[in-house]
């Protein structure tokens, strides 16, 4: 898993960097191509909305703040997180 996520750090702050000898390195961790397609896919998509959210000022929520702070999360009874 160190292996993907190591590519995924590279991928995501020096894309033109990134070749084949990254994709080996994946495959000899056991990833197949199919795999390598997907989390190439995935990384790439958070990329993309990250920086549309950037871009047009998008604020995090409130509450990430203070869960950050260790205080107790604001959402309502019953809901994810609870």
């Amino acid at each position: 898993m160190r292996a993907l996520c190591d590519y995924a750090v590279k991928l995501t702050k020096a894309p033109s960097s990134v070749g084949l000898a990254d994709a080996d390195e994946l495959r000899d961790h056991g990833w197949d191509d199919v795999a390598i397609h997907d989390a190439i896919q995935v990384i790439s998509y958070f990329n993309y909305i990250n920086r549309v959210a950037e871009g047009v000022g998008v604020e995090d929520e409130p509450e990430w703040g203070s869960q950050e702070r260790g205080e107790a999360s604001a959402s309502p009874q019953g809901s994810v997180g609870q």
